[in-house]
């Protein structure tokens, strides 16, 4: 492909694409994020045809992370977590360690050694935001008792996600060096110690001057400065993360949190969501350039252990922690068909794995399968869990919560017919 041009094949290659397959993946009741993935498989570099520039798309991809840990930021609340904090972390770090040991337990028999097993596993036990926000959206159950578990449940797992993407390349030594126990030590020290600054600076320094920014910028009346300053802060907060310890989603998520506490945080969110939704799609189509779909036919019975794990394993974690809360039955049943699918994270530690030397291309290739074949299947795990008690019974808080919500979107204008 020519250098001229490649910027703008790539684009127009993904989009194009990437909305052809997901309009048809929507079509087929199926998470649109199937049809992204579809489409970056379509023109990767293991299938005949148009190939997009595969040193360009991750770049892309790289500018969706941010996004999307700027996107997680913006609609983190403290507060809700707090309320849930009794189940929810507890319950996200007991779930993350079953499907750890289980992913590491599946990686052992197939030969893997320790760290590519363990990091797999890893990989394995990181649920999908954008998913579960969609599914729950589409049953009426956001705002409700069972939409604060799921969603907080979730919430705990990004942020012990964005500590490991922070802590993995220290603790992955490189082929042909060696660290003692003491230079470790201090290596991961020195680490936390810088991140413990950056963080105190943000969240002493930003609270004052972000949004005195923001207002600042706002006053101009232009909304194309505005998303332009929204857009600066996150990406120039996330090259900062990244200078200090090659971190852009630390940066990029307590960019958004920041201005998530600020009067105009719904704005910013409002003016980067369009931009946030492109990249997004980006960085799928690109996951989806990476993968081997020739994975599916020479190691079958892999990935359906693989993803075993991920559907059975995880939910039945979750069920376990859930019930032993002593939370009813709708509320653990949703919960664990919201853990029942892996995604974007999931994705992010796979390539940082692969970067690292610690997992093969073909664990790669496993990983994105078994997320690829669970962002599918689960629609059906949620109608599943109908089956088995998953709505919540009539009268019950979560039905109160469930009518309330209904009612409220009923309300609202429908935009197809304004």
């Amino acid at each position: 492909m020519p250098h001229a041009d490649s910027l703008i094949l790539t684009l127009v290659g993904g989009f194009v694409l990437a909305f052809v397959f997901g309009m048809l993946a929507n079509r087929l009741k199926l998470s649109p994020l199937v049809g992204y993935l579809v489409a970056g498989v379509l023109v990767g570099p293991h299938t005949a045809g148009f190939v997009a520039d595969t040193e360009l798309a991750p770049q892309l991809a790289e500018i969706g992370v941010i996004l999307l840990m700027f996107g997680v930021g913006l609609h983190f609340s403290p507060a809700d977590l707090m309320k849930v904090r009794k189940v929810a972390v507890p319950g996200a770090i007991f779930q993350i360690l079953a499907a750890t040991v289980l992913g590491w337990g599946l990686g052992r028999l197939l030969g893997m050694g320790d760290l590519e097993a363990a990091l797999m596993g890893f990989a394995l036990s990181v649920a999908s935001t954008v998913v579960l926000l969609r599914a729950l959206e589409e049953r009426k159950q956001v705002k409700g008792e069972i939409g604060s578990v799921a969603v907080g449940w979730l919430i705990v797992e990004d942020l012990v996600i964005v500590i490991a993407l922070v802590l993995l390349p220290l603790l992955i030594v490189q082929p042909g060096e060696t660290l003692s126990g003491p230079e470790l030590a201090k290596s991961i020290a020195w680490t936390l110690g810088k991140v413990a600054v950056f963080v105190g600076a943000m969240l002493f320094i930003g609270p004052r001057v972000l949004p005195w920014v923001l207002v600042k910028i706002a006053h101009t009346r232009s909304r194309e400065l505005f998303t332009l300053g929204v857009l600066a802060i996150a990406l120039g907060i996330a090259w900062v993360a990244y200078a200090m310890f090659h971190s852009f989603a630390l940066g990029a998520f307590l960019a958004g949190l920041v201005l998530n506490s600020s009067p105009l945080g719904h704005n910013a969110a409002e003016r980067s969501l369009p931009l946030r939704d492109a990249f997004a799609v980006l960085f799928f189509v690109s996951v989806g350039m990476l993968f081997d779909p020739m994975i599916l036919v020479e190691k079958p019975l892999t990935v359906l252990g693989i993803l075993g794990i991920v559907i059975l394993g995880k939910a039945l974690a979750a069920l376990a922690i859930t019930f032993a809360f002593k939370l009813d039955r709708a509320t653990s049943l949703t919960i664990a068909a919201s853990l029942a699918q892996i995604g974007e994270f999931s994705f992010i530690l796979a390539a940082l794995g692969v970067s690292l030397g610690a997992l093969t291309s073909q664990t790669h290739d496993l990983i994105l399968a078994a997320a690829l074949l669970s962002i599918s299947l689960n629609p059906f795990v949620f109608k599943l869990t109908d089956r088995l008690g998953g709505r919540p019974k009539s009268g019950s808080p979560g039905a109160r919560a469930l009518a309330v919500e209904t009612a409220a979107e009923a309300k609202k204008p429908n935009p197809a017919t304004a």
